[in-house]
């Protein structure tokens, strides 16, 4: 299969902020008090949901930005993790190729954003993602909910080898708070009937929303690659697949939900919370 080089480290200056602060606060403020029926602390976090707000008005360090471009954060996971740990990178590009020239499956992204891709297994799914992948790049991402981080991503086009079989493979999301994994956020039924609940390093259900699956047998591994990607980050969550007897890094997550997920039960926010006020000490 051939690949491309992973893309080099980005040196882009740092956007600029969209909107005045005040007029964020206020917006930040309403989505959460909407979702989540009280308002945010947004002076003193003690919630992971209050502080995922708060990263949004006040953590805008360009480095931490850049970990929203796919291609770049792949950069960073090949360098603290090894490249064999990270999904290759087929094609980088604005314009997709009107005939692909890649073994099917394979999966088209925006690079810029989230929940912008395709599973391509026909000529028919292509011809879908040729349509739609246009105006994935026409807009940013994450400008509604204040998520001001995605803009330092290069609007392009990522295509990468599609990993799992008939239905879209189990998502390990590792929660990672000061260098420690701390949480794994398993997804299940992505694209059909899609469950998550949330276990702890040690694979004991936190969730009021259980799902019964076992604790893959790469765990140990999935949490060393977490922590060792996130580094000393207050919290960084990192995603990745295991297939095959191996992790696969996927990409970095700076607002999981944008904080406007509920967590069931209600002590896991506060206590998640607790976990990122230690980390910022």
């Amino acid at each position: 299969m051939t690949t491309i080089a992973l893309s080099p480290p980005l040196a882009l200056p740092a956007p600029a902020p969209v909107i005045a602060p005040l007029w964020a606060r206020w917006r930040v403020a309403l989505f959460y008090w909407w979702r989540h029926g009280r308002w945010p602390n947004l002076e003193e976090p003690r919630r992971f949901t209050e502080w995922v707000q708060w990263r949004k008005l006040n953590d805008r360090r360009h480095a931490l930005a850049l970990l929203t471009d796919k291609a770049h954060s792949k950069t960073m996971a090949a360098a603290r993790i090894g490249a064999t740990q990270v999904i290759p990178t087929l094609w980088l590009g604005e314009v997709l190729p009107r005939v692909a020239p890649w073994p099917m499956p394979f999966i088209v992204k925006a690079n810029h954003g989230c929940g912008q891709f395709k599973v391509v297994r026909t000529a028919a799914d292509y011809a879908r993602a040729r349509m739609v992948a246009p105006l994935w790049l026409a807009r940013g991402y994450g400008g509604p909910l204040d998520e001001w981080h995605y803009g330092a991503a290069r609007r392009l086009l990522l295509v990468e080898p599609y990993i799992g079989g008939a239905a879209l493979p189990m998502d390990y999301k590792v929660y990672v708070f000061g260098g420690r994994a701390e949480v794994v956020q398993l997804h299940v039924g992505r694209g059909r009937a899609h469950r998550w609940t949330q276990y702890s390093r040690n694979w004991t259900p936190l969730s009021d929303d259980p799902i019964d699956a076992e604790a893959p047998p790469e765990l140990a591994e999935l949490l060393a690659a977490a922590e060792a990607m996130a580094g000393q980050e207050d919290f960084l969550r990192v995603d990745f697949y295991c297939e095959d007897g191996r992790v696969a890094f996927g990409e970095c997550c700076l607002y999981p939900g944008s904080g406007l997920d509920p967590f069931r039960p209600d002590a896991l926010d506060l206590a998640l919370g607790e976990r990122w006020s230690a980390a910022r000490g």
